[in-house]
């Protein structure tokens, strides 16, 4: 396009001077005029053409929402104002200007005035003509007596008329006699044969003609009288050069005279020429500004583009750089520093991502290690609100602590015992403290769990961080620990004597019962069996608590999980409650798992005994076994609907000695944590809907 429209805008103004000198010149006008016009002409529709192209494009892209479009037709409607309406203004002034010049020419005084400078003319010359013919004819006179005329007489004769020549010629033009006021000359121009017959039928003749030298010079032909000697008429010529001055303003006068009479008879068509030429020229013009105003909008807005496509694609996260504009002005100055800027925001961005991925390694491997902790994270702000929590967290409390972070630590309401001992230990024991807590379930067994706090710096933002541990399965294995060196040292010193005591017994009975008759010996029978009977109770005691603390380690091996159930489960097809296996999962047969059979046998019979003694007042007891795969381990879970486990029960039940049974030692659920604990599994107590006994035991290999 811009090749076009230099070509064209030279072409149109070479083209438009050609028109304007032509309109000045008469005959270059009535001969090129009309290719001229015809050539402006396809200029102008050549940049009809261009606009409307150049139109065509931008009205698609603004319809189809081109970036950029509305932009470029602003610009547009503004550049073509700016040439348009001055050119408007401008073609009317002119128009009016050139229609009313016109008219001025044609005024009456001019051409009365011009009418009045030709009449004077005339009248000069006719002044000059008819002196000249009386000064002719005078000298005629003076001349007709001689019938030779001497050159001296005729020069005395022309130097009183003041002619410029004087020439005696004959009828047939021959010269007679000569004179002339130029040395240089010999004979002044003859007259015509005609000319000199006509001066002598008449009383002679005086005509205006041009003179040899340039100029004009009058000529006055007369007679001279015959006298009788002469045989051939006499013809007298003198001529008189017309003043430069005069000759010069009657050309002058007549020139001007004939142009206006051309331009007279050419005044409409003047007109039509002009309004043409102006109408043209206008068109050229606007249509060359409006070419010119689609490059200029073009040249200004892409610059501005190209920032506009390069700021939505910064926003957008691209420092691609972008095309720049080749020019020494401030947008040319402007693209470069925005490539520049952009290519620093690269640099920064590029800086940014690593240190983003440094920062992101660094906290996923923080992360990581927090996740992996057994221990349970939680960190909380300057307001108490949660800011991060671990895995371990989560596990411990058994929640996922979801829309936790939104609320305050002293809202927390299904942690209320843990939230409330966090904000006491940082109110009352200051930025580092360790409390050990026990949180209460409703219908499992209460945790225990040893909580620290730590204040945080104020250089890294403040917050809190409180970092805590279940420590139940530490304490029962503590109890545990505890209770078996108590049965050691009872199984020690309470069964060695209760042999001597029983021995001794025995013995008086047999000594004394010989001695004794009646109520006496009866007494002594009593007493004997009652002191044998408590010995041998003791002793069974004893050897629970010895079994308790002396539990062989498992000799660990695949079990058929299922097998081993079936198998317990024959030996109660009497029993008083009803007892049902859920049916295997439809995911394909359970895994085995690894454990010592006997043992896992003697764990088997504890808790379907102790299930049968919680259902000794239920009419329809009922005892449900389920056997299912959890997350790599296989969990065994014994329900009976029974009354449960008592509260006071529930947190103690692995406890030696700790029962709800009229007899017993209470060592049954003991053991069973125990060989349970030694095969690396978890057993855990619940109330749900009755008793809950949930055992979750290692898979084979």
């Amino acid at each position: 396009m811009k090749v076009a429209l230099a070509v064209i805008a030279a072409l149109g103004a070479i083209l438009l001077f050609l028109l304007a000198s032509a309109s000045a010149n008469t005959a270059l006008f009535a001969e090129n005029y009309p290719w001229l016009l015809a050539i402006n002409g396809v200029a102008a529709v050549a940049l009809v053409v261009l606009v409307g192209l150049q139109l065509r494009r931008l009205r698609r892209d603004f319809r189809a929402g081109v970036f950029g479009s509305r932009l470029k037709s602003r610009l547009l409607l503004m550049l073509s104002l700016m040439a348009v309406l001055p050119g408007a203004l401008v073609y009317g002034v002119s128009m009016q200007f050139a229609v009313k010049s016109i008219d001025s020419w044609f005024d009456v005084r001019v051409d009365a005035a011009l009418e009045g400078g030709l009449n004077l003319g005339r009248s000069v010359l006719d002044t000059l003509q008819d002196e000249l013919l009386a000064k002719a004819r005078d000298v005629a006179l003076d001349l007709g007596d001689a019938v030779l005329v001497s050159p001296s007489r005729l020069n005395r004769l022309r130097e009183q008329v003041g002619a410029q020549s004087a020439t005696l010629l004959t009828l047939s033009g021959q010269v007679l006699a000569s004179s002339s006021a130029e040395m240089g000359s010999l004979l002044p121009s003859l007259p015509a044969p005609g000319q000199l017959r006509q001066a002598r039928s008449g009383r002679g003749m005086a005509l205006t003609g041009d003179a040899d030298g340039g100029g004009l010079v009058v000529r006055a032909l007369v007679p001279v009288a015959e006298s009788g000697f002469t045989a051939d008429p006499r013809i007298l010529q003198l001529t008189l050069m017309v003043p430069p001055s005069i000759v010069s303003s009657a050309e002058s006068v007549e020139a001007a005279h004939r142009d206006y009479q051309e331009l007279q008879l050419g005044r409409a068509g003047l007109k039509r020429i002009y309004t043409l030429t102006l109408t043209l020229s206008l068109l050229l013009a606007l249509f060359a500004a409006i070419a010119l105003a689609f490059f200029l909008a073009e040249r200004l807005a892409r610059p501005l583009l190209i920032l506009a496509e390069g700021t939505q694609a910064v926003a957008a996260g691209d420092f691609t750089p972008r095309a720049t504009v080749e020019a020494s002005d401030e947008l040319g100055v402007l693209t470069h520093s925005f490539n520049s800027m952009t290519h620093q925001l690269s640099e920064a961005r590029a800086q940014a991502d690593h240190h983003r991925a440094e920062t992101e390694a660094a906290q996923a491997y923080l992360e990581s290690v927090l996740a992996n902790l057994s221990a349970g994270v939680l960190a909380f702000d300057l307001r108490f609100r949660l800011r991060a929590a671990n895995r371990g967290a989560q596990a411990i409390l058994g929640d996922d602590l979801a829309g936790f972070e939104q609320i305050r630590l002293q809202d927390w309401q299904r942690h209320e015992t843990l939230a409330g001992a966090i904000l006491e230990g940082f109110a009352r024991r200051g930025d580092e403290w360790q409390e050990q807590l026990e949180l209460a379930r409703p219908d499992s067994m209460p945790q225990a769990l040893l909580v620290r706090g730590t204040a945080l710096p104020a250089t890294g933002g403040g917050g809190y961080v409180v970092v805590f541990d279940d420590i139940t399965r530490l304490i029962a294995a503590q109890r545990s620990a505890a209770w078996g060196e108590v049965a050691q040292r009872l199984a020690h010193e309470i069964k060695n004597p209760l042999t001597p005591i029983q021995l001794s017994a025995e013995r008086l009975q047999i000594k004394l019962a010989d001695q004794l008759t009646g109520a006496s010996r009866e007494l002594l029978d009593r007493a004997t069996q009652t002191i044998v009977s408590q010995v041998e109770a003791m002793k069974n005691m004893v050897n629970d608590f010895r079994d308790y603390a002396r539990t062989p380690l498992p000799q660990l091996a695949p079990v058929e999980l299922r097998a081993l159930l079936n198998e317990v489960l024959g030996l109660y097809e009497n029993s008083r409650a009803a007892i049902a296996v859920e049916p295997a999962p439809t995911s394909g047969p359970l895994p085995p798992v690894m454990a010592d059979a006997n043992q896992l046998r003697q764990v088997l019979h504890n808790v379907l005994t102790n299930a049968q003694d919680a259902l000794v007042d239920v009419d329809a007891g009922r005892i449900t076994i389920a056997t299912v795969r959890d997350a790599g381990r296989i969990r065994l879970t014994v329900r009976d609907n029974g009354p449960g486990f008592p509260p006071q029960i529930l947190s103690r039940a692995f406890e030696p000695y700790v029962t709800t049974k009229s007899k017993g030692t209470g060592l049954g659920l003991a053991i069973v944590k125990k060989i349970v604990d030694d095969h690396g599994g978890e057993i855990r107590l619940a109330n749900e809907q009755g008793g809950e006994v949930s055992i979750w035991l290692p898979l084979a290999g």
